[in-house]
């Protein structure tokens, strides 16, 4: 079974930046919901299925019955992707990254302001619902990318998610209302790099 990451900090701690009623809604309501589908799903899937890991299921979506793919691939994506939104987060963080990561951004878009350029444009751009993404491949390459609803790159094998900006609605319309540009800008004041920089650790070292 399935069960959302633990929040290492309060609904309210990312203010003024993200509310604490859209946090607590985001996580208790529309992360939670995503899980109990999930699992649900599963409960029609061959054992050998359900005990695999949700980032093998996702690469491997279209191995799937066709009776729980779509299923699976909207409600795993959408708890998978929310894992790693709430789990790259954080108060008092922001500012840039370092170590490996920090120099793979400079290699990679020319720096970490155009780099953030990049991600804010495809994030603010991507139309109805999606995500904006940095992924990296096994090489430590990065790219940046959107997806549509709850897609992300391991389903189509275009890299390893290790950042992710939510551009559902749900996200933002309680303090931004229509005003996606300005919650992305916000966003980049709580995003904890050193998280950022062990998922991108661990997917070159995979």
């Amino acid at each position: 079974m399935f069960t959302q990451i633990e929040l290492s900090y309060d609904f309210s701690a990312l203010e003024p930046y993200i509310d604490a009623l859209t946090m607590e809604t985001h996580y208790t309501k529309h992360h939670a919901a995503y899980a109990k589908n999930l699992n649900a799903a599963l409960e029609k899937a061959s054992d050998k299925d359900r005990e695999r890991g949700i980032e093998c299921l996702l690469k491997d979506i279209t191995s799937l019955p066709e009776e729980i793919r779509t299923a699976v691939r909207n409600n795993g994506g959408g708890f998978y992707n929310h894992n790693v939104y709430f789990d790259t987060m954080a108060p008092g963080t922001g500012g840039i990254p370092s170590g490996r990561l920090a120099s793979q951004i400079d290699k990679n878009f020319g720096s970490f302001d155009l780099f953030k350029e990049k991600l804010s444009a495809a994030s603010i751009a991507r139309f109805g619902s999606g995500w904006g993404w940095l992924s990296t491949d096994k090489n430590g390459t990065l790219t940046v990318s959107s997806s549509a609803n709850q897609d992300n790159p391991l389903m189509d094998g275009s890299g390893f998610p290790i950042l992710g900006i939510d551009v559902w609605e749900h996200a933002y319309y309680l303090k931004y209302k229509n005003l996606r540009a300005d919650y992305v800008k916000a966003f980049w004041n709580v995003i904890d790099w050193k998280k950022v920089g062990s998922l991108y650790e661990k997917a070159i070292e995979a």
